[in-house]
């Protein structure tokens, strides 16, 4: 099942024609999901519904967003078990996780994931600092380029995107989940130990942001976050706080700006 991401189906289509309505017996690509266990330290952290790749990736993004390691030297050892759709790794001798954070609560992303900043984890989530400047054009250009680039989506739907564009850099991920996205492409850049390029660009994602959404992007030290969607009134509180500027509802023709458009040019 490794890297299965979707099934062929036996569906039925509805279609219409001069006589009316009609049901023909087809096959369909339907987006596969599982459930990924993470286990660290020999104990089940947690338990995402993700697509069944980049599992070593997600896991290591989810424990970085969330403050449990700050690099990649914190892992002792990591692999991915496929018969029991687990990611097993060992955390360094001294890398401990807080009896809190096994506290999980069920939020609006896939899955389960913690809420809002832990107040342990203060100083991890600082306000982000990067001064980088785009502009409006740009960014409106490159939102009208990315909502075409989800090669998943296109032949099969189903699922979220994220993109990470700096002057010289992109990569794109996609998920069922948006919050799966954001873990997978901090793990991809945790294990190339590029971290410091989310200080030098944007991050557009096809989806809604949210509280958790927003604390992930802190936590990454994204300067410009640009969504399809739209944030949540938490989410532009965090942005405000956490010198994020953000934008929503970005379409070819504009959009809307929540916070700090210092970092935006016309």
């Amino acid at each position: 099942m490794e890297d299965t991401i979707y099934e062929e189906l036996n569906v039925g289509e509805i279609t219409k024609d001069k006589d009316g309505y009609c049901i023909n017996d087809i096959s369909k690509k339907v987006i596969a999901e599982i459930s990924l266990k993470v286990i660290v330290n020999g104990a089940e952290l947690v338990s995402v519904l993700c697509l069944n790749q980049y599992q070593e990736e997600l896991a290591l993004g989810f424990l970085y967003n969330e403050g449990v390691i700050n690099s990649y030297s914190d892992i002792e050892n990591i692999y991915f078990n496929d018969k029991m759709l687990a990611v097993i790794l060992n955390l360094k001798a001294g890398v401990v996780i807080d009896r809190q954070e096994s506290l999980r609560s069920l939020t609006s992303g896939c899955g389960k994931c913690y809420t809002y900043i832990n107040p342990l984890k203060q100083s991890q989530y600082k306000a982000v600092e990067s001064n980088i400047t785009y502009s409006i054009n740009t960014i409106l250009n490159l939102m009208n380029d990315f909502v075409t680039r989800s090669e998943i989506f296109a032949e099969i739907g189903g699922v979220h995107s994220v993109l990470l564009h700096t002057n010289d850099f992109e990569i794109l991920v996609e998920d069922i989940g948006r919050h799966n996205c954001f873990d997978k492409i901090t793990g991809l850049m945790l294990k190339e130990n590029k971290l410091d390029l989310f200080g030098k660009g944007v991050v557009f994602v096809s989806g809604r942001i949210s509280s958790e959404i927003m604390t992930k992007i802190i936590r990454m030290g994204v300067p410009i976050l640009v969504s399809k969607s739209t944030p949540t009134t938490a989410a532009v509180k965090l942005a405000h706080q956490h010198n994020v500027t953000l934008l929503g509802y970005i379409r070819k023709s504009g959009g809307y700006i929540y916070s700090h458009p210092e970092r935006l040019s016309l």
